[in-house]
């Protein structure tokens, strides 16, 4: 038994509007304004929702876009600039490759450089980068049953089998939480009769059972090691699948 990756969650301000910089960046439409199809096999989602949280901070997640060339690394900072993004400074230096830019609510993507070696074998959205343990890395390998792709000093990251974007931590310090976490991830097991077995295998890989304000209405409210919340859905309830 596994979980699969449905989707990634941020709350919004405007879900309309911040779904419509999403599509338009990555290439993709929306389905009733809220969902954004991300990446390559294997997919998922990005679901926009009526936010209830405020920034005080960083994310916990961001996102990492690829380029194949200088020219179409420039081409994704000037669509999504055009689109509403804005440069930000989070003290890179000039010599590290990356563009870093906030999309129209501040959350931070980076727009990664040409012949990045760690990025080379994923989609344009190349990664969720992510705060977080070791701990919670192996987690997330297990309950994805995706491998370690890099397990070093602390940081990890996975990728699915398939192919697809990465998702990685950064390992220690950690920032402190304050609140629920802007961005969280939706998983489903694979059939609705493995739900609740499913929700007891993550219990016993280190999750956390949350209570039911945690949650969005829609799944099993738990945290993962590091205290993130994450949802755990019925299979076809999580997200609507976009046209390509």
């Amino acid at each position: 038994m596994t979980s699969n990756l449905i989707e990634l969650c941020i709350d919004a301000d405007d879900p309309v509007r911040l779904a419509a910089f999403w599509a338009g960046l990555v290439g993709r439409e929306t389905d009733a304004h809220d969902v954004v199809l991300a990446g390559e096999e294997p997919a998922f989602a990005i679901r926009f929702l009526l936010g209830r949280e405020r920034r005080t901070g960083p994310n916990q997640i961001h996102l990492h876009l690829t380029s194949t060339t200088p020219e179409q690394q420039q081409s994704t900072v000037d669509r999504a600039l055009r689109l509403g993004a804005r440069h930000l400074d989070v003290g890179q230096t000039p010599e590290e490759g990356h563009i870093v830019l906030a999309d129209p609510e501040g959350n931070e993507l980076c727009v990664i450089e040409a012949g990045n070696t760690f990025l080379a074998d994923t989609a344009f959205l190349g990664e969720l980068a992510c705060d977080g343990t070791r701990e919670v890395g192996l987690f997330w390998s297990l309950a994805l049953d995706w491998p370690l792709v890099w397990d070093h000093d602390g940081e990890t990251a996975i990728q699915s089998p398939r192919g697809g974007a990465k998702i990685a931590w950064g390992g220690p310090p950690v920032r402190p939480r304050s609140g629920r976490n802007v961005m969280h991830l939706h998983v489903t097991p694979t059939t609705r009769d493995d739900l609740d077995a499913e929700v007891e295998r993550l219990l016993s890989l280190g999750a956390t059972r949350l209570d039911a304000g945690h949650g969005d209405a829609c799944g099993v409210p738990l945290a993962d090691p590091d205290g993130n919340e994450f949802c755990v859905m019925e299979p076809r309830e999580g997200t609507r699948r976009l046209r390509r």
